[in-house]
C-alpha cells in the first residue's frame, strides 16, 4: 500500500513538471501573432538578390526581408526571434495552408487564382513582368521576338505562361528550379531570355559578378502587385499587416529599403502602392 502511495505522488510531481516545462517553452511559433518574445516563422526567397537572398554568412538580405522584418516588429517580434525559411514559388500556398509559416514575403504577386487558397495583405510593391537578355543580344526588341526563342522561368511562376499564351505562342518554355539556374543558362546560351518581374531581374543584373553581362528589355508586360501571403480567413492578422505596411510607407522606412536594395541597379521602381489598391 505504501509503495502505491509513493508511486502516485511521484506521478503527480512528474505531471506538474512536464506541464510547467511546456508552458515555459519559448521556441514555438506564437499562433496568435501577438509576439511576446515567441518565435515567428516567415517564408522568403533565398536566391533573389535585392529581394530575398541568403548570404554566405547565413544571414538574409533584400527588400522582402526588410519588409518582413518591419512587419514582424510591428507584430511584436524582435529580429532575433524571426525564423526565415525558404519558400519556392511552387510551394507557397502549401506552406501557408499547412501552417509552416506565419506569412510569406517572397515576390508573391496577388492574383485571383491564388486568392482562392490564401489571403493577401498589401500590396507593398508594384512590379512589372519583363525580360532579361544577354547584353550583346539585340535580337529581342519586343515580346513577339520571343517566338522560337528558349525562354526560361521558374517552376510555379506564371511569367513564362503569360508570355506564351498572350504574346509569343511559339516561345520554347524552359522551367528551372530557381532563377539562379535560369541566369546560368542565359549566360551559357542554353536559353535566350529569362522572364519574371523587373524587380527580380534588376537584382540579378546588379550583382557584381553579372555587371555588364545582361540587360532589361523594358517591356512592362504585366502589373505585379506584391502582397504578403497569409492563411485564408485570418482577418485579424491581415489587418495588422496592412497597418504595418501603411506605417512603413508613412515613416519613410519603405523608401529607405527600396533605395538600399534597388538603388545600385538603377531600377526605376513605382511609388509605394496604397494598401488595398490592386493595379490591373
Amino acid at each position: 500500500m505504501q509503495l502505491r502511495k509513493v508511486t502516485a505522488a511521484s506521478a503527480a510531481v512528474l505531471a506538474l513538471a512536464l506541464t510547467a516545462t511546456a508552458c515555459g517553452s519559448g521556441d514555438k511559433d506564437d499562433a496568435a501573432g501577438s509576439g511576446g518574445g515567441e518565435k515567428i516563422t516567415i517564408g522568403i526567397k533565398i536566391d533573389q538578390p535585392g529581394l530575398g537572398l541568403k548570404t554566405p554568412d547565413g544571414k538574409f538580405a533584400g527588400f522582402d526581408v526588410d519588409v518582413a522584418t518591419y512587419i514582424a516588429k510591428e507584430l511584436g517580434y524582435d529580429a532575433k526571434n524571426i525564423n526565415f525559411v525558404e519558400t519556392k514559388s511552387a510551394d507557397r500556398e502549401t506552406a501557408i495552408e499547412r501552417g509552416d509559416v506565419k506569412f510569406i514575403a517572397a515576390t508573391y504577386s496577388i492574383n485571383d487564382e491564388r486568392q482562392q487558397k490564401v489571403d493577401f495583405a498589401g500590396p507593398y510593391l508594384l512590379a512589372h513582368q519583363d525580360v532579361l537578355v544577354r547584353a550583346d543580344d539585340d535580337s529581342i526588341k519586343s515580346p513577339e521576338d520571343l517566338n522560337d526563342k528558349k525562354l526560361c522561368s521558374v517552376t510555379g511562376s506564371t511569367s513564362a505562361k503569360n508570355v506564351k499564351e498572350k504574346l509569343a505562342p511559339k516561345a520554347q518554355l524552359q522551367n528551372y528550379g530557381g532563377y539562379s539556374e535560369c541566369l546560368t543558362g542565359l549566360e551559357n546560351e542554353a536559353v535566350d531570355a529569362l522572364t519574371t518581374d523587373d524587380s527580380i531581374l534588376a537584382g540579378y543584373a546588379a550583382q557584381e559578378a553579372h555587371k555588364g553581362k545582361f540587360k532589361l528589355a523594358g517591356f512592362k508586360m504585366t502589373n505585379e502587385n506584391y502582397g504578403i501571403g497569409l492563411k485564408k480567413g485570418d482577418a485579424d492578422l491581415k489587418k495588422k499587416i496592412d497597418a504595418a505596411l501603411t506605417k512603413m510607407v508613412s515613416d519613410g522606412s519603405w523608401e529607405k529599403a527600396v533605395e538600399a536594395n534597388f538603388g545600385p541597379a538603377n531600377y526605376k521602381y513605382e511609388p509605394a502602392p496604397k494598401v488595398g489598391n490592386i493595379v490591373k
